[in-house]
């Protein structure tokens, strides 16, 4: 979340008439996060999120979305709902952007997970995908493998953000492109589960959030991302076993990985750290500077990035 449109007190007032969700107390941005403009939403009726979509978030991609937390809400999962107005539009526009205004969840993203949580998102993760196995929309993930090429020349000048990063990366991509699995089980997945997109009271999942990157992919992509996100230290340079075989306990409980997806892991894990290695590179160069946003060190995916290559990194993915 991060605000980078700003929303004058008579258009948000309009927007919020539309709703049965009564009228405006306040709405603060919130600078967490790096993709849309987000404001916390508190109304005579309660307290929600209003998300203003920007960059990276396409608006015709907003009926997908809408559609897919339905879908997940409706088999039991702890997903946020789009707040409908009166005439049922979950989609509006304000300040020249789409907007929607949605459900507040109660509990907190983590910084420093316990095994204990690290294990109850697995198994979150792992109802997901058994939930959406059967939805029936797709979208191409614009931030998967097929991508990254180009989003590594969009990103600007590498080197600037960490010198020899540009032939780090060229490397990569030569592997990655070279031994990419083909066959793997895909249905949509999340693409971006890191534990500030997962909000929790104690061990318990309380809420899944920004869906923004939800797209069709491998679902072993998907726990390689959130493996990725979740185990390892903050600067990267080491992967918790406690919290790594948690998660991947967590996630069995619900979902069987085959064989060809654990052996998988290692290289899909690659890719992940590289896809938040360039995106956040990316932003790093290019964030406008008046953005009430919180730009995040690319720094830490080169060193994951490092782990995942080594020649033990099939033991990071055990659940023993």
């Amino acid at each position: 979340m991060a605000v980078y449109t700003h929303v004058e007190p008579d258009d948000l007032a309009a927007l919020v008439a539309q709703y049965d969700i009564g009228t405006v107390v306040s709405c603060k941005g919130i600078a967490e996060g790096v993709e849309n403009s987000n404001f916390l939403l508190e109304t005579t009726r309660g307290r929600f999120i209003l998300t203003l979509y920007e960059k990276r978030v396409s608006e015709g991609d907003l009926p997908f979305f809408v559609e897919l937390l339905d879908h997940l809400a409706k088999r039991g999962c702890p997903v946020p709902a789009m707040i409908r107005d009166r005439e049922g539009r979950a989609i509006q526009q304000v300040s020249e952007r789409a907007a929607c205004i949605i459900q507040f969840l109660p509990g907190i993203s983590l910084t420093h997970p316990t095994p204990g949580q690290c294990q109850a998102a697995g198994a979150a993760m792992g109802a997901m995908h058994r939930a959406v196995a059967d939805f029936a929309g797709a979208r191409e993930n614009s931030m998967g493998h097929r991508h990254w090429r180009a989003i590594a020349q969009g990103a600007g000048d590498l080197d600037a953000v960490i010198p020899g990063l540009q032939a780090i990366v060229d490397e990569e991509l030569d592997h990655l492109d070279a031994h990419w699995p083909r066959d793997l089980p895909a249905h949509v997945v999340h693409a971006d589960l890191f534990p500030d997109n997962v909000l929790m009271l104690g061990e318990r999942v309380t809420g899944l959030i920004d869906f923004y990157f939800a797209a069709s992919d491998f679902r072993a992509y998907d726990v390689a991302v959130t493996h990725a996100s979740w185990t390892f230290s903050t600067d990267g340079s080491d992967c918790d076993i406690g919290r790594a075989s948690a998660l991947m306990r967590g996630y069995a409980r619900e979902v069987a990985l085959t064989d060809e997806e654990f052996a998988a892991l290692p290289l899909l894990a690659r890719g992940a750290a590289l896809r938040f290695l360039l995106t956040r590179a990316h932003d790093w160069i290019h964030t406008p500077p008046g953005a009430l946003v919180t730009r995040k060190d690319p720094a830490p995916f080169l060193a994951r990035l490092r782990r995942y290559q080594a020649a033990d990194a099939a033991a990071l993915f055990s659940a023993a």
